[in-house]
């Protein structure tokens, strides 16, 4: 079955955007770098940020993820992601809907990710993982993705 980026609609990026911060949020106080709460308004400040616009926001390419007929996930892609690095693409959000998950979508969505990035014209792509995602770790490091730099943190 093909799987293929298509362009969010509006009520999906209602529907993406809730649950895209709830994950963040998550993400952030499960690292255990901030509470919950502070997390929460991180993930909601940097949204407000990155997609002034929403769905229009210049640069931010927002789809939704199709296998056959079914939405199985979401993709957020910047491009161009930074001026230090005009041709290096950002992943910011990748996601695989729950009832998907494990058939190998994460994958596909990524190498979709790729394709997309390079019809852009970019010649990288770039992502954060927190740490103790090793689902996704693992999944980016099968793609043959390098570590850049680590953050590291004892609880004392």
């Amino acid at each position: 079955m093909e799987t293929y980026l298509r362009p969010m609609t509006p009520a999906e990026y209602g529907q993406w955007v809730s649950s895209m911060e709830d994950g963040y949020a998550a993400g952030i106080a499960g690292s255990g770098s901030m509470s919950a709460d502070a997390a929460r308004a991180k993930a909601r400040t940097e949204t407000t940020q990155l997609l002034p616009d929403g769905l229009a926001t210049e640069g931010q390419l927002l789809f939704r993820v199709v296998a056959g007929e079914q939405g199985v996930g979401w993709l957020w892609l910047a491009t161009p992601h930074s001026v230090r690095d005009p041709g290096m693409a950002w992943v910011y959000d990748i996601s695989v809907d729950e009832t998907c998950r494990g058939r190998g979508y994460g994958k596909q969505i990524m190498l979709l990710a790729e394709r997309e990035a390079r019809a852009h014209g970019m010649t990288s792509i770039g992502l954060n993982v927190f740490g103790q995602n090793t689902v996704a770790r693992s999944l980016y490091d099968s793609l043959g993705y390098q570590v850049t730099s680590q953050q590291m943190k004892k609880t004392l």
